[in-house]
């Protein structure tokens, strides 16, 4: 199974709050390092994952639930040869208080039955892409438990590298027009080289790299809204559809149009 195609099906239900959903089945496919503009729920129903968020390294296995916090990079490999199968719903970063990002931070695979319980009937719910009430209700169960689980735990957060999140700020609010690595530092009063070591060192990856997962990610949202790859492509802030194939293919280990084709 590890040497297959990755099999993805993606969608955007009808429940506030949620932004996407996606199951995938991948073998050796490995993401690298990323960020998503929404919180991250995740279930895995087969293997186990080792992952890379902001600059430590944590797990996750088929017993846990995964929250990831918006705008942190992250990346994801299976740890064994079968590969990992996973449930995922990308979330608003508005259903979540504020605190409970640096919660997440430290501790984003919890051991708590109920919630896994609870994030599999969302799941559920939200494949029959006909149950929004019940979907709704589900999330609303999940966001208690979630501040429960993690807002006993929040206290003072890890400092944070003020240039670097300054930077992160800039782009995510340029995703499509981008930004001069001159003109960011010239607005954040910066040297470009201090600017690039700084991301780097407080995300793990380096700036152009975290302004392409973004533009994945809107392009994402919008094949899965009804545009073509190639109106995507150029929507998304790439330059052609070629240059969005590649790096989509990167990313999540199939191509723009397989991603969006809509199952029988």
């Amino acid at each position: 199974m590890a040497d297959e195609a990755p099999q993805l099906t993606a969608w955007q239900p009808d429940v506030h709050g949620v932004r996407e959903v996606l199951h995938a089945r991948f073998g050796r496919h490995a993401y690298p390092m990323h960020a998503h503009d929404s919180w991250t729920l995740m279930l895995l129903d087969l293997g186990t994952v080792r992952y890379n968020l902001g600059r430590e390294e944590h797990g996750s296995s088929t017993s846990l639930v995964t929250l990831l916090p918006p705008n942190v990079p992250h990346n994801g490999r299976a740890t064994g040869p079968e590969g990992f199968t996973k449930r995922v719903v990308y979330l608003d970063d508005s259903l979540f208080a504020p605190g409970l990002l640096d919660a997440a931070l430290r501790n984003p695979s919890l051991e708590d039955p109920l919630l896994r319980r609870r994030v599999h009937q969302l799941n559920v719910a939200l494949s029959r892409r006909t149950e929004s009430l019940e979907a709704a209700s589900r999330l609303a169960l999940i966001r208690e438990r979630l501040h429960t689980s993690l807002g006993s735990s929040a206290g003072p957060g890890p400092s944070r590298a003020g240039l670097a999140h300054d930077l992160r700020d800039l782009l995510d609010a340029n995703v499509v027009e981008g930004v001069a690595l001159e003109d960011a530092a010239q607005t954040l009063h910066s040297h470009p080289t201090h600017l690039v070591r700084a991301f780097t060192r407080e995300f793990g990856m380096p700036p152009h790299l975290y302004l392409t997962g973004r533009r994945v990610e809107k392009a994402r949202r919008l094949l899965l809204s009804g545009e073509t790859p190639a109106q995507a492509a150029v929507g998304a802030g790439f330059y052609d559809q070629s240059h969005l194939a590649r790096h989509f293919r990167r990313m999540l280990g199939t191509t723009p149009g397989r991603f969006a084709r809509r199952p029988a």
